[in-house]
C-alpha cells in the first residue's frame, strides 16, 4: 500500500527524525522524501511517501498522531488505496461556474469515478451549483473574498477529502496548505497553456502574442511555485485570424476549460498518473 505522510509546523530541531525512524523501524520502503525549512516563515514541512502492508496503516496513523502531539506538528497520513471506494473530492470555486458544473455532471454520470464530498468558495457565486447537486457548501471568504485558510483546512479534514480540486479558484494557496496536502492531492485548472502563459490573464497574453491556438492546463499544485512539470492534461482550441478576444474567452470558458478539468480529474481519480518528486508520472500497474 502506498502511504503519504505530511508534517507541517513551527521550525525546530529534530522534527523529521522520529517520523523517519518510526517508518523505517516498521520495515517501510521509502520511495520519496522532501523537507522544507523556511527561516523567514519559521516553518518546517515534510513529505514522506512509502510502501507498507495495508494492515500496518492503523498503527502508523496512531504513531504519527502521537509524534505530532509531542513535536507540535500537524501530521496527516493518507493513502489513495485505503478508502476502498471512490475518492472524495473537495471542489473550490470563486466566480466562474462552468468548470465546477462540468465536473459535477461528470461525477453524477459516472464519467469520473469519484464523489463530490464538499464545495467551498471564497465568493458565493457557485453556491447554487452545490445546492443543485446536493453537495454541502461552505463559504470560506469574507466580503472582500479573502479566504479563511484555517477554516479551509478544517473543512477539508472534516470531510476527509482525498483530493482538493481548484475549479477556477482565484486565490493563491499558502505554502502551509500546499504542504499539508502535498504528494499530488491538489489539482488546479489554469485557464491558459503552461508554461507559456501563466498569470491571471493568459487569454489576453496569448492574444497579444497573436496566437491562434488557445488552451487550458490541469496540473498538480506543489509548494514550490517554480517547480514545473506538474501538468496532468492540456486541451486546446484553434480560432480563425481576427476573432475578437471576447469571443475567444467565451469559447475557452464555456467549452475548453470544463473539458480540461474533467479529463484531468479523471486521470487522477482513476490513478492513471501520480506525482513523484514534483513530476507527473504514469502509475505503475501491478
Amino acid at each position: 500500500m502506498q502511504v503519504v505522510i505530511t508534517a507541517v509546523g513551527p521550525d525546530n530541531r529534530g522534527l523529521a527524525d522520529p517520523i523517519v525512524h518510526y517508518v523505517t523501524g516498521q520495515g517501510a520502503n521509502i520511495a520519496e522524501i522532501q523537507m522544507y525549512d523556511h527561516d523567514e516563515e519559521c516553518l518546517f514541512a515534510m513529505l514522506l511517501r512509502m510502501e507498507i502492508e495495508g494492515s500496518q496503516l492503523p498503527a502508523v496513523e496512531q504513531a504519527m498522531a502521537e509524534i505530532g502531539r509531542l513535536k507540535g506538528l500537524s501530521i496527516r497520513v493518507w493513502s489513495p488505496e485505503a478508502r476502498g471506494g471512490p475518492p472524495r473530492l473537495a471542489i473550490a470555486t470563486t466566480y466562474r461556474p462552468e468548470p465546477a458544473l462540468a465536473l459535477l455532471r461528470a461525477l453524477r454520470d459516472g464519467r469520473v469515478k469519484a464523489q463530490a464530498a464538499v464545495m467551498l468558495g471564497n465568493r458565493p457565486h457557485c453556491r447554487s451549483l452545490a445546492e443543485q447537486f446536493g453537495v454541502d457548501w461552505h463559504m470560506i471568504g469574507d466580503e472582500a473574498g479573502q479566504a479563511d485558510h484555517e477554516r479551509f483546512v478544517h473543512v477539508l479534514d472534516e470531510y476527509q477529502v482525498d483530493y482538493l480540486v481548484l475549479a477556477r479558484y482565484m486565490r493563491i494557496l499558502p505554502a502551509a496548505i500546499c504542504w499539508k496536502y502535498a504528494g499530488g492531492r491538489i489539482i488546479n485548472l489554469h485557464h491558459g497553456l503552461l508554461p507559456a502563459f501563466p498569470g491571471l490573464r493568459p487569454y489576453h497574453a496569448a492574444y497579444a502574442s497573436r496566437m491562434l491556438t488557445y488552451g487550458a492546463t490541469c496540473h498538480f499544485i506543489v509548494p514550490d511555485l517554480d517547480a514545473g512539470n506538474q501538468i496532468i492534461y492540456q486541451s486546446t482550441f484553434t480560432v480563425p485570424p481576427g476573432m475578437a478576444l471576447e469571443d475567444i474567452i467565451r469559447l475557452g470558458q464555456q467549452d475548453n476549460e470544463p473539458h480540461c478539468l474533467v479529463e484531468g480529474v479523471r486521470r487522477v481519480a482513476e490513478r492513471e498518473v501520480q506525482l513523484h518528486f514534483h513530476r507527473v508520472v504514469a502509475r505503475a500497474r501491478s
